[in-house]
């Protein structure tokens, strides 16, 4: 009997709605690889759910077809080794980690991490040091990690043993790579960077002279970059790839952990995917970097014309997420979404007031056409004047909260009860899934109180029941 209630029947009919993709994954649909002469995958593809069947190779053990696709990447990034990831970027990010901090070491690290990299703290028992982006005090976000915070961190620490931050951020906002590589390795550290939302970012460089110099972590100097290429490329979610990129970081031995966190059952979906993003982008990546650029600066001049969109402009964005903002007419990120999902556009983040379009190398122009037409609409109904207050999670994660020892015993209380206590289980905004407080971390009461509005909105927050409750150290 046909399941009328799950997760395919979800599926089918959102996507005979004939959706607009603003979120992941970049490919934004089947017509990309159908465009790009792979329709025969699309169409054979459960007939390609194989195993390691002679001559499929092994993962764990690259010989043969996989290590071609590892080698096809390796060209295209100019790494020294490129791993390939089925369990997303997480797994690669954990890997790194585990690869150059011993149990009981210490990494500095951004405090506006992905939650990945505070689980890597937990199975390999790292010590963290929180780096603090700066804010953008204009949108309410977070803004990019400095030398001079990195340098603090090293000046009281200087035993961390390596530097682990996210550019570009959830929001786009990239971190001067080269000069904090710079800073890691006078010291003779390591520099990981999460490159999760910025796959893209090594082709803008080879592809646009757009005179803003080169905002990938393989070009400025990183020792790892871990990159999901199906959130802005045409890989399938959950698939993402490691470039490793100095031999300050010994392939072996990262080989060795990333098997101990990579399923044993790898999909051969997954990986063939990436072997066809591989050899799209080899043969038709220009073509399609410069018409994704095209598009993108298309939308950018239309979208000023809109009374009461603001959209953002910083020297350090990657400008393929468009974030956008209509508080100026009383428009929060909320009901932004709300409305632009009732012209079926579907949007990847929304904080405070501000809405993140993320954009993928499938996006087409009427995709752009959809979302400027669906903005002016929405503009012209509003009649609100009223400005609202610039409100965001970041100015709570840059709260630097007290740190103690990770709790060993722990209880269940009500969140109006946790005032004062230290976290046992973090808690996690999803998305953009970084901890707004962290395990170890002693619970501020402005902090919940924000917890407390985001439940009370519908939100999604990692960490606290239905009931309300949140786990506490005893």
């Amino acid at each position: 009997m046909k399941n009328n209630n799950g997760i395919y029947d979800f599926l089918s009919k959102h996507n005979n709605q004939g959706p607009v993709s603003f979120h992941m994954p970049g490919h934004k649909g089947s017509s990309f690889y159908l465009e790009n002469g792979y329709g025969d995958f699309i169409s054979n593809m459960v007939d390609y759910d194989i195993t390691e069947i002679p001559g499929a190779d092994n993962l764990f053990q690259t010989e043969g077809i996989i290590l071609s696709t590892m080698e096809k990447y390796e060209e295209l990034y100019n790494s020294k080794h490129t791993h390939l990831l089925i369990n997303g970027s997480s797994a690669g990010l954990i890997a790194a980690m585990m690869t150059v901090v011993e149990e009981g070491e210490k990494i500095i690290m951004a405090r506006n991490c992905h939650k990945s990299i505070f689980n890597g703290l937990s199975l390999g028992k790292i010590e963290p040091v929180y780096a603090y982006p700066d804010i953008i005090e204009e949108y309410g976000i977070s803004g990019q990690i400095s030398r001079r915070e990195i340098l603090r961190c090293f000046e009281e620490n200087p035993d961390a043993k390596a530097v682990i931050l996210p550019s570009p951020n959830y929001y786009g906002i990239t971190s001067d790579i080269k000069e904090i590589a710079e800073e890691v390795h006078r010291r003779g550290k390591v520099l990981i960077v999460d490159q999760a939302h910025g796959a893209h970012l090594k082709l803008f460089d080879r592809c646009i002279n757009n005179n803003r110099g080169r905002l990938s972590a393989e070009e400025q100097g990183a020792d790892v970059v871990i990159n999901s290429t199906h959130k802005t490329l045409a890989s399938f979610t959950q698939s993402a790839i490691v470039n490793i990129m100095s031999d300050r970081v010994d392939n072996q031995v990262f080989a060795d952990k990333l098997q101990l966190i990579e399923s044993t059952s790898p999909s051969y979906i997954l990986l063939a995917s990436l072997d066809i993003n591989a050899d799209i982008i080899r043969e038709n990546g220009e073509e399609l970097i410069k018409s994704w650029d095209d598009n993108l600066k298309y939308f950018y001049k239309n979208a000023k014309e809109i009374r009461g969109l603001s959209v953002m402009e910083d020297p350090n964005l990657d400008y393929t997420k468009i974030n956008l903002d209509m508080g100026s007419l009383g428009i929060d990120g909320l009901e932004l979404e709300r409305l632009l999902m009732r012209k079926n556009i579907y949007v990847e983040l929304v904080t405070g007031n501000i809405v993140m379009c993320m954009t993928g190398i499938g996006n087409k122009r009427y995709d752009f056409d959809r979302l400027l037409e669906a903005l002016r609409e929405i503009s012209l109904n509003t009649n609100g004047e009223l400005i609202l207050e610039k409100k965001s999670i970041n100015s709570t994660i840059n709260k630097k909260l007290k740190l103690v020892k990770l709790p060993q015993k722990k209880e269940k209380v009500h969140i109006s009860k946790a005032y004062g206590r230290v976290c046992g289980t973090s808690l996690i905004p999803y998305p953009p899934g970084i901890p707004i407080i962290c395990t170890g971390e002693v619970m501020d009461k402005e902090v919940l109180e924000y917890v407390q509005g985001l439940r009370e909105q519908g939100e999604k927050v990692m960490g606290i029941d239905e009931d309300g409750f949140v786990t506490v150290g005893i």
